[in-house]
């Protein structure tokens, strides 16, 4: 285990650190892997479908075990097992409500035989019917065409987020990509720093714990740091979890939280939420 400021880590298997976990999370960003044939050092990305939800419940089913009443998980998937998701969180005791479209800003995935593919879902569920924290966060999004007269005070977040950038490789990277030497990916599956932001800022407050269980690349607790949460993250794989201490160690300009507070300027008692 290393310790930062405010930040946990493991480098195990999140069912090992699980079954002995020490903290209460208000929120959980669960992104793990989608078993679609990912070449991964440390796991086995082509599971049989029963065998993968199956591990997908247990955990699930511990991370509510240690969850505080009313904490929220928000569960990345591809948007072909939007219904696996919301049938295993529900399965494993989790009370659904909302299922996020993150649409894509770059090229759809094309498809033969259907529409090409431009979304991931999250969906949002709690432990028990009333959240214990749900910020209604505020946005100032850019007028489309038939927009003619701006929002005073913007307007709030709904389920269909079309203004986060996704993680996506060739020209379109950007600096906050994180790369190998080669210049390839450092990781199949990267999170940007604002869909953070948002799900932080808006199921968390000030010195609440956010997990994660499948860190990856470590955006999470660098984001949950930046905003005066404790983040704890579990990686199993020793090579990524260099890679999410060099990023706490040295934080990089793309990866500043304050870039965005400009975006939800609107959200009444921003100072408080934030962690000012």
């Amino acid at each position: 285990m290393e310790r930062t400021v405010d930040t946990c880590l493991y480098c195990d298997d999140c069912l090992n650190v699980l079954k002995n976990f020490s903290h209460q999370p208000t929120l959980t960003f669960f992104d793990p892997p989608f078993n679609v044939g990912k070449k991964y050092y440390m796991h086995n990305d082509n599971m049989p479908d029963e065998e993968y939800w199956a591990w997908m419940s247990e955990i699930l089913s511990l991370i509510r075990k240690h969850t505080l009443p009313g904490g929220s998980i928000y569960f990345m998937q591809r948007e072909k097992n939007a219904h696996k998701v919301i049938e295993t969180l529900l399965k494993t005791g989790w009370t659904f409500k909302n299922m996020i479209i993150w649409k894509k800003m770059t090229s759809a995935t094309p498809m033969t035989t259907g529409f090409g593919k431009s979304y991931q879902v999250i969906v949002y569920a709690t432990k028990g019917e009333k959240p214990r924290v749900f910020n209604r966060l505020r946005i100032d999004p850019e007028l489309k065409p038939h927009q003619k007269v701006a929002r005073k005070n913007g307007i709030f977040v709904t389920d269909v987020w079309d203004d986060i950038r996704e993680m996506t490789s060739g020209y379109f990277a950007g600096a906050e990509q994180l790369k190998n030497e080669n210049g390839k990916m450092a990781h199949h599956q990267q999170s940007p720093i604002a869909l953070l932001v948002r799900i932080i800022l808006s199921s968390s407050m000030p010195g609440d714990v956010v997990f994660d269980p499948f860190s990856g690349t470590g955006t999470t607790v660098v984001a949950a740091r930046q905003l005066r949460r404790i983040g704890v993250g579990v990686e199993c794989d020793p090579h990524y979890m260099e890679l999410i201490q060099k990023r706490l160690a040295d934080q990089r300009d793309c990866d500043r939280v304050d870039q965005y507070r400009a975006d939800y300027k609107h959200t009444p008692n921003l100072e408080k939420i934030w962690g000012d």
